[in-house]
């Protein structure tokens, strides 16, 4: 490397971010040292200083020491991720300096130790007001930031947070040109508000199995995960094209939306869903053409019930773009009910489902569920692949070895098309 010109050098060290390379290529000579200055990026691991400070206890000193030198010698630093324990009250000190070039900031929270008063220093991120991504990991947020308007930030993520529903409204509301939020893993009950004009990408995943709402309006969102949330209203989904809704414990009673005609993949999944809500979804996606169907159980509150019955014939004509269906137990159950193919005539036909996958839990009404699996297949006239999920099939007696026997000889005779797994 001797032989290379200065500027080629500085080229290929700018291109290190992780702390401890930083480091070892400073010590080679005071050339590389200087090398530093035209970092744009610095990355500070998890455990980085504990074999060097000798445990846990006094890697917050060295990492306070090395992370302040190291943003100090940074004069060009765009990018800022810390993962290791450090003092929370350095942390305006680090922004302040950094602040003219900082446009991504990364930080694990439940790493960092606590000030005097107890409370992790979070207001000073304002000072970075050119941020264009934020990343926050591990915090309690009982209150809103004093961050002012963060009008240069598009990305914003916050991972396993405790969160106080009218801190995060205030804090997504002086956020107002986000294009990506992420709220994943976090504790907050109430009702979440969030009305950003930009926004094209969101996830929200909230913890715990209260009654907690959201109130939902983004007229440029493309791709929206939501879960955790019983009562659901949704505004301005003319561009959706992904669209899940998930509760994992609880159950969703309510979903307001209006119709989505751009919608490409529908995912409905928890343990029970009341059947309104499953129904008005269900109509918004007129336009669907990939649907995933895994709620347990239908009923309001505490009364878990089965699916209604459901019309083949009625449901695929409500959905006449559905190209990939992959349905659990309770709604396949409920496509197989005895009237449930009743409407089929020769001029009825599947015009676009290629892919199939079923998940069957149960062989009670064996002959409907049966004769619905022949009826999809024989209806659908552009249909490739269908799979058959029995594994975790409840056998309690011999009728259950009978419905597989007879699902055996339904793959053999469409052996191109349908495979059990």
């Amino acid at each position: 490397m001797d032989t290379l010109p200065e500027g080629v050098v500085q080229h290929i060290l700018s291109q290190l971010s992780n702390a401890r390379d930083v480091a070892g290529c400073a010590a080679v000579a005071r050339c590389w040292r200087d090398c530093v200055a035209f970092l744009p990026s610095l990355y500070f691991p998890r455990g980085a200083f504990e074999a060097l400070a000798g445990g846990p206890a006094s890697a917050v000193a060295f990492a306070d020491d090395a992370i302040g030198r190291m943003v100090d010698a940074a004069a060009r630093l765009e990018e800022l991720v810390v993962y290791c324990p450090f003092s929370a009250s350095l942390l305006p000190h680090w922004l302040a300096a950094r602040a003219a070039t900082l446009r991504v900031l990364e930080l694990r929270m439940d790493s960092a130790a606590a000030d005097k008063s107890g409370h992790l220093n979070l207001d000073s991120i304002g000072v970075a007001a050119g941020l264009e991504e934020l990343r926050l990991w591990g915090l309690t947020m009982t209150r809103a930031p004093a961050w002012g308007r963060m009008e240069r930030l598009r990305v914003l993520e916050i991972v396993s947070a405790i969160l106080v529903d009218a801190a995060v409204n205030d804090v997504l509301a002086a956020c107002p040109n986000l294009t990506d939020l992420s709220l994943l893993g976090c504790q907050c009950d109430g009702e979440a508000v969030i009305s950003l004009a930009s926004l094209e990408r969101c996830r929200l995943d909230f913890l715990g199995s209260g009654n907690s709402s959201l109130r939902f309006a983004a007229p440029r969102v493309e791709s929206l995960e939501v879960q955790g949330f019983s009562f659901i209203y949704l505004q301005g989904g003319n561009r959706l094209k992904h669209l899940t809704i998930s509760k994992n414990t609880g159950s969703v009673h309510h979903v307001e939306m209006g119709k989505l005609p751009e919608l490409d993949q529908l995912s409905l999944r928890g343990v029970q869903w009341s059947w309104g809500a499953i129904s008005s979804v269900l109509q918004c996606a007129s336009e669907v053409k990939h649907l995933v169907m895994k709620v347990e159980f239908s009923g309001d509150y505490d009364t878990l019930q089965p699916f209604p019955e459901i019309d083949l014939v009625e449901f695929f004509n409500s959905h006449p773009k559905l190209r990939k269906f992959e349905v659990h137990g309770a709604m396949f159950a409920a496509l197989s009910q005895e009237n449930s193919l009743k409407n089929l005539d020769s001029r009825f036909v599947i015009p676009f489902l290629e892919q199939v996958v079923v998940t069957v839990r149960s062989s009670l009404n064996a002959k409907q569920k049966l004769n619905t699996l022949k009826s999809v297949v024989r209806y659908s006239v552009r249909l490739r692949r269908m799979i058959i999920r029995i594994s975790q099939m409840k056998n309690c007696h011999a009728a259950g070895d009978d419905f597989f026997e007879e699902i055996c000889k339904f793959t053999y005779m469409n052996s191109g098309t349908v495979c059990i797994e």
